[in-house]
């Protein structure tokens, strides 16, 4: 391992602090949303790792923090800190992405009209906006305002979903979740 590995460890450690802070959990919302053993939920947040976090660890904080593993590897703590309030940082990048790639007149107009709402949309919710724009897609039959409505709209609750896992709510969630699931699944996955 290299000179450099530990403060890289403690560094990502400080980050997810920080993040857990903002989110307003204590250590034990937080060893409850990541499903971490109480010892390494205290060395991440107090003193930062001894050694270098394993990824599986990292994926699980990420997770819990609704993030991606990237996200919370690469981006600065000034992009995440408001995503921890539900709002998502601007991507600039995603935003040129589609931009460029938005084919379908309807959803062309849509970003001349909503360049505020596209600012806010998720790299994960522009791909998927782009997925829809085939012939005969969603976007062509539900129209450019339900589709984004529908993704602002999911990402709200998940975040709520987020919220409430760390709370004393979280069996209540799984079991309401859990019933939900069953309902809406299909026949085929339920043997």
């Amino acid at each position: 391992m290299n000179a450099a590995s530990p403060g890289v460890g403690v560094e990502l450690a400080n980050k997810i602090a920080r993040l857990v802070e903002e989110r307003g959990w204590n250590q034990e919302d937080f060893a409850r949303a990541t499903q971490l053993n109480r010892h390494t939920v205290r060395q991440i947040l107090h003193a930062g790792p001894k050694r270098q976090l394993r990824n599986a660890t990292i994926g699980q904080c990420a997770e819990a923090l609704g993030l991606t593993v990237s996200e919370l590897r690469t981006l600065p703590l000034d992009r995440l800190l408001p995503r921890m309030h539900g709002k998502p940082a601007t991507d600039d990048e995603s935003r040129r992405l589609l931009e460029e790639r938005a084919q379908l007149p309807e959803l062309i107009a849509w970003l001349e009209r909503n360049g505020d709402r596209a600012a806010e949309l998720r790299p994960d919710e522009v791909q998927e906006l782009l997925d829809m724009q085939g012939a005969g897609g969603p976007l062509a039959k539900l129209g450019v305002d339900t589709c984004v409505d529908m993704l602002e709209r999911r990402r709200h609750l998940v975040c709520r979903v987020k919220e409430i896992a760390g709370t004393e709510y979280f069996d209540f969630l799984e079991q309401f979740v859990k019933l939900i699931h069953e309902k809406v699944k299909p026949a085929a996955r339920r043997g």
